[in-house]
Order: C-alpha cells, then structure tokens, then sequence
C-alpha cells in the first residue's frame, strides 16, 4: 500500500515555529515532486509549498520567508519547516505527492491524512 503519513503538527504560540514531515512509503520506484497544502475551517485547500525531485522550490506569496520547504529523497520525505507563526496559519495541512509505483509502473497523485496546525495569539 502507497501511503504518505505526516507528523509534526500541533499548538503553538504566535511567532514561534514548527516543522512538519512527510514520509513517502510503500511500493514506490520514484518520488517526483512533493508538496505541502493546508485547509483552514470554512476555506478551500491551498498550495503552501512544493518541491521537485531536483529541489527546485515554489511557495505561495503568503509563506515566503517564513517558510523553507526540503526533502531527503533517500528517506521519500518532504519536510516544512514553518517559522513567525501567525494565527492565521492554523489550518490542516496535508501533504501530497505524485509517485511512480511498482508494475504496472503507474504515476500517481497520492495525498497524507493531514496534520493539524494550531496557533494561538
């Protein structure tokens, strides 16, 4: 079974910071790109940050500077670091990647059981 689980989440204080992982496993030949996308109560889900297999980054307008996002493709995890923390960054986050599996060597868009990210003011 292809799978990502995430871990990292939890509460925080305003300005202080948290780092979430994401392991990739399974019967996974390559990970291609990764990324991080979080869903806050009452709003659609949204891209945070994503990484390819090269490492060659993208984040959304909100999260640059606070926000590194990196991986160990030897491990098959992504990670996201997050620092300043607002209140407005709780939100669930998710982690999603495409992957290419064992025969019948199919890509696949695979995606974490999210990791809730609380931060108080």
């Amino acid at each position: 079974q292809v799978q990502l689980v995430e871990s990292g989440g939890g509460l925080v204080q305003a300005g202080g910071p948290l780092r979430l992982s994401c392991a990739a496993s399974g019967s996974i030949l390559r990970v291609n790109a990764m990324g991080w996308y979080r869903q806050a109560p009452g709003k659609q889900r949204e891209l945070v940050a994503s990484i390819t297999s090269g490492g060659t980054t993208n984040y959304a307008d909100s999260e640059k500077g606070r926000f590194t996002i990196s991986r160990d493709n030897a491990k098959k995890t992504v990670y996201l670091q997050m620092n300043s923390l607002k209140p407005e960054d709780t939100a669930e986050y998710y982690c999603n990647a495409e992957v290419v599996v064992y025969p019948p060597y199919r890509t696949l868009g695979i995606w974490g059981q999210g990791t809730l990210v609380t931060v108080s003011s």
